[in-house]
C-alpha cells in the first residue's frame, strides 16, 4: 500500500498527549514499519531534563496502541431483477387456468406465454443502471492501489521556499483542573490583529480556541534569537502566571495542523518521549535557597521538520517540535523591539541559549522578554506517515489481553447458553409438546407454567418503551460512527470530527428511536402514540441537557473557555428540536402504522400467583450478579479510554474497540437469557423491566470504577473540575446503562417468543 492513501484510526479526544518513539531522530521510513520494535517501554522511569530544570509532579502516561490498517472489500454483486421464471410464473398460473378445464391437465395444455414488451423495455434501464454502477464501483476499487486518495479536508499542504508558515496557537490545558483556557488569557505576546480560525461543533465543545500568532516561520529559512515583545508583568498578570505554572498548564500550538510536541530523553532507553505542547513555566529553587520560585519558559527554540520532493523541490511539513528554555535576557543600549541586540542571545557573537542556567523569574513590575528560534530539518518520513510519532504502538499486548479475557466470558457465556437451547430446552419442548392429558400437564413445572402471564404488560410499559427506543438510537449511533473511525474517515488533522459526527449521527438515529418504541407501545395495547413520541423525543435529551447547561455553567463561573457559547448552545437546540424531534416523530408514525406484534401466546384475565423464590433468585441479587460480566469484558479498554479523555491523549485504536464492542452486545444478551431462563423456570413471569435491569446495571460498576480511577490516576484537586469529572461520568454511566440495558432487553424478548412459540398450547 502506497503511502499516499494510508489513513489514520484515531480519536481525536485531545490534542496534547505522551507519546513515545522507538526512533530517537523521530522518523519512520517508508516501508520500514514491521521494523519497528512490537514493545515499547512504558513511561514508568523519569525523563531526563536540563539539569537546571527542577519540575514537580512530572508524570509520563501510557502509550496507545499502533494504527490497524483494513483492506478494503471487494464489491457485493446485486441481482437487480428476479429470476425469469419466478417473474413469469404468475402469467402461466393464469394463463393455465383459463385454458384447462380440468385441475388434473391445467399444466399440460397451457399455451405459450406473451411477455409484454413495454415491461421488458422498463427493465433494461434500470438493469443497465446497476450494471454500470457495479462496474464504476469496481474500477474506482482497482484503481485505488495504483492512484491513491485522501480523504476530504485533509489533503496535503506544498511549501516552496520562503512561503509563510502559520503558526497557530491553541488553548491552555492541565490535567490537573480539566479547565482549558484560552492562549491570550496569559500575559504572551500578541500580534496586531488576533484572528480566530473557523471551528466545528467538535472542537467548540472540546474547548479548543485556534487563533493566529506572532510567531512568523519562511519554510526552510532558519532564524536565530528573534524577539516577538517585550511585556511588564502587572500584579494581577503574575498572579494568573503564578497560577498556571502550579496547575502545570501546557500551550499547545498548530503548524500545518500538526500539534506541537516537546522531546523528552528518557534515561532507561534509547527512545524519546513527546509531549503535547509545552509547559508555561516551572517551579525551582534558587541554589543555596529553599524557597520555590516559579520561572517562565520565554525563549523558544523550534524544529520544523519536512520531507522534499527531489523533483519539484517543494516540502510538505512533517514534524514540529519545540524545546523550551527559560532565561533572563539582557540587552546593551536603548530597547528598540525587534533590532534590539540581545547581549544573552546574539547569533553575531555566536551566543545561543542552550540551557536555562539564567531563569526567567515571574516577579511584580520585571520585564520579560520573549524570543525563538526555528530551525528546519529534512526528514525521511512521507507525509502519510507523519502521525506514526504520535502513534506510535506501546500496549498492544494489554489490549490483546483485553480482548482474550473478553473472549473467555463470551465463551464460557455461550457454553451455558447452548446447554440451555440445545439440551435444556429441547428436552423440555419434547416432554410438554409429548403430555397427553391435563393431569399430566398439572403435574409439570417449569417456565410453561407461565405462559398464560409471560407476556403480560409490565408495569410503567410506557417509560420501558421510551428506554428501548433511546436504546437503539444509541446503538445505531455507536455502530454508524464506530464503523466510520474503523474506516479512517476521523483523521487527527481533523480535531473535532468524532464529537461532531455523534451528534449528527445521534440526531439522525431519532427515526430508529420513534420506530422502535412505538412498535413495543402498540404491542402494550398502547393507543397515544404521540405521547409516547414526546417522552421518547424528550426524556434523555432532555436529562443530558440539564446536566450538560449545568456543568457549562460551571465552567463559565471559571471564565474557562471550555464553556460552550450560547451561539453553539443555540446550534444544539436547533439539531434537537429542528432535526431530531420530527425524525422521532416520523419512525413513531410509521412503526404505529404497521400491524402489532402479537404474542406467541394468549395473556389470561386474571394474573397467576408467583411462588415464593429462592434467595438466589432475587430481584436485586440477580440484577447486581448480572452486570459484572458485560463490565468486566469492557474495563481494560475503558481505562484506555478514560486516559485519553481526562489526560489529553490520542484514542485510535478503533480496531480494538470495535471487537470489545461485539463482545459487549454479545455478553449483554447471553447473561440476559440465562438469568431470564432461571426466572422463569422458577415461575416468575416478570422478566420485562428485570432483563432490562440485569445488563443495564453494569453502568453501576463503570461508575464505581471512574471513582477508582479519579482517586488512583488524576491530580485533581479542585472542586469545580471534580464536580465535572463526576457530572460527565455520571452522564457517560447513564448512557452506557441505556444501551446495555436495551441490547439485553431485545436478547430476552427474542428469547421469550422463541421458546413459547416451540411447544403446544392448549
Amino acid at each position: 500500500m502506497g503511502t499516499a492513501y494510508k489513513c489514520c484510526f484515531l480519536c481525536d479526544a485531545h490534542q496534547s498527549s505522551w507519546i513515545v518513539s522507538s526512533n530517537v531522530a523521530g522518523s519512520v521510513k517508508q516501508g520500514e514499519r514491521g521494523n519497528q520494535p512490537s514493545h515499547v517501554p512504558r513511561h514508568d522511569g523519569q525523563a531526563s531534563l536540563p539539569a537546571d530544570t527542577q519540575f514537580t509532579n512530572l508524570h509520563f502516561s501510557r502509550d496507545l496502541a499502533a494504527k490497524p490498517y483494513y483492506p478494503i472489500k471487494p464489491p457485493v454483486r446485486i441481482r437487480s431483477s428476479p429470476p425469469p421464471e419466478a417473474s413469469l410464473l404468475p402469467l402461466r398460473r393464469a394463463s393455465a387456468r383459463r385454458s384447462s378445464p380440468t385441475l388434473r391437465h391445467r399444466h399440460r395444455h397451457r399455451p405459450p406465454i406473451q411477455i409484454p414488451r413495454a415491461r421488458t423495455q422498463m427493465r433494461a434501464p434500470a438493469m443497465l443502471r446497476w450494471a454500470l454502477a457495479a462496474a464504476a464501483l469496481a474500477a474506482l476499487l482497482s484503481a485505488a492501489p495504483a492512484a491513491g486518495f485522501y480523504l476530504p479536508g485533509v489533503a496535503p499542504t506544498d511549501f516552496a521556499k520562503g512561503d509563510e508558515l502559520m503558526v497557530k496557537v491553541n488553548k491552555l490545558t492541565s490535567i490537573k483542573t480539566q479547565l482549558p483556557y484560552t492562549y491570550y488569557s496569559l500575559p504572551f505576546c500578541k500580534p496586531s490583529t488576533i484572528v480566530d480560525s473557523s471551528e466545528n461543533l467538535g472542537e467548540v465543545l472540546r474547548g479548543d480556541r485556534i487563533e493566529n500568532s506572532p510567531y512568523a516561520f519562511q519554510m526552510r529559512e532558519p532564524k536565530m534569537c528573534q524577539i516577538v515583545c517585550k511585556l511588564t508583568v502587572t500584579d494581577k498578570e503574575a498572579k494568573e502566571l503564578k497560577e498556571k505554572i502550579e496547575d502545570e498548564y501546557r500551550v499547545n500550538m498548530v503548524l500545518d495542523n500538526l500539534p506541537l510536541v516537546v522531546p523528552v530523553q528518557r534515561q532507561d532507553k534509547n527512545t524519546i518521549a513527546y509531549q503535547g505542547g509545552y509547559h508555561v513555566g516551572v517551579k525551582g529553587q534558587y541554589s543555596g535557597s529553599k524557597e520555590e520560585k516559579h520561572f517562565i519558559h520565554n525563549h523558544l527554540s523550534f524544529l520544523v521538520k519536512y520531507h522534499k520532493d527531489e523533483e519539484s523541490e517543494l516540502s510538505r511539513i512533517v514534524g514540529f517540535e519545540v524545546k523550551p528554555y527559560s532565561i533572563k535576557h539582557q540587552f546593551d543600549g536603548k530597547w528598540n523591539d525587534a533590532s534590539t541586540r540581545l547581549s544573552t542571545c546574539d547569533p553575531h557573537d555566536s551566543k545561543f541559549v542552550i540551557n536555562s542556567e539564567t531563569p526567567q523569574e515571574v516577579e511584580v513590575g520585571k520585564d520579560i522578554i520573549f524570543t525563538y528560534d526555528v530551525r528546519f530539518e529534512e526528514s525521511e518520513v512521507k507525509w502519510a506517515s507523519r502521525w506514526d510519532t504520535y502513534l506510535l504502538m506501546s500496549d498492544d499486548q494489554i489490549h490483546w489481553f483485553s480482548i482474550v479475557n473478553s473472549l473467555m466470558i463470551v465463551l464460557f457465556l455461550s457454553g451455558m447458553v447452548a446447554m440451555i437451547m440445545m439440551r435444556t430446552l429441547y428436552r423440555d419442548i419434547s416432554r410438554y409438546n409429548q403430555l397427553e392429558t391435563q393431569e399430566e400437564a398439572q403435574e409439570e413445572t417449569g417456565w410453561k407454567l407461565v405462559h398464560g402471564d409471560v407476556f403480560r404488560p409490565p408495569v410503567n410499559s410506557d417509560l420501558l418503551c421510551v428506554y428501548v427506543g433511546t436504546g437503539v438510537q444509541f446503538f445505531g449511533m455507536l455502530l454508524v460512527t464506530m464503523i466510520f473511525a474503523v474506516l479512517g474517515f476521523l483523521s487527527p488533522s481533523n480535531r473535532g470530527g468524532l464529537m461532531t459526527a455523534m451528534l449528527l449521527v445521534w440526531v439522525l438515529m431519532g427515526l430508529l428511536a420513534g420506530y422502535s418504541s412505538s412498535r413495543l407501545y402498540k404491542m402494550f395495547k398502547g393507543a397515544e402514540w404521540k405521547q409516547i413520541t414526546l417522552r421518547t423525543a424528550f426524556l434523555f435529551p432532555g436529562i443530558a441537557f440539564v446536566i450538560f447547561f449545568i456543568l457549562n455553567a460551571l465552567i463559565w463561573g471559571e471564565k474557562s473557555s471550555g464553556a460552550v457559547p450560547f451561539t453553539t448552545m443555540f446550534a444544539l437546540v436547533l439539531l434537537w428540536f429542528g432535526i431530531s424531534v420530527p425524525l422521532v416523530f416520523v419512525g413513531s408514525y410509521l412503526g404505529f402504522k404497521k400491524p402489532a406484534m402479537e404474542p406467541p401466546v394468549k395473556t389470561n384475565k386474571i394474573p397467576r400467583q408467583i411462588p415464593e423464590q429462592a434467595w438466589y433468585m432475587n430481584p436485586l441479587f440477580t440484577i447486581l450478579i448480572g452486570g459484572i460480566l458485560p463490565f468486566g469484558a469492557v474495563f481494560i479498554e475503558l481505562f484506555f479510554i478514560l486516559t485519553s479523555i481526562w489526560l489529553h491523549q490520542f484514542y485510535y485504536i478503533f480496531g480494538f474497540l470495535f471487537l470489545v464492542f461485539v463482545i459487549l452486545i454479545i455478553t449483554c444478551a447471553e447473561i440476559t437469557v440465562v438469568l431470564c431462563y432461571f426466572q422463569l423456570c422458577s415461575e416468575d413471569y416478570n422478566w420485562w423491566w428485570r432483563s432490562y435491569l440485569t445488563s443495564g446495571s453494569s453502568a453501576l460498576y463503570l461508575f464505581l470504577y471512574a471513582g477508582f480511577y479519579f482517586y488512583t490516576k488524576l491530580q485533581i484537586s479542585k472542586l469545580v473540575s471534580g464536580i465535572l469529572y463526576f457530572g460527565y461520568m455520571l452522564l457517560a454511566s447513564f448512557s452506557f446503562f441505556v444501551l446495555t440495558g436495551t441490547i439485553g432487553f431485545c436478547a430476552c424478548f427474542w428469547f421469550t417468543r422463541l421458546i413459547y412459540s416451540s411447544v403446544k398450547i392448549d
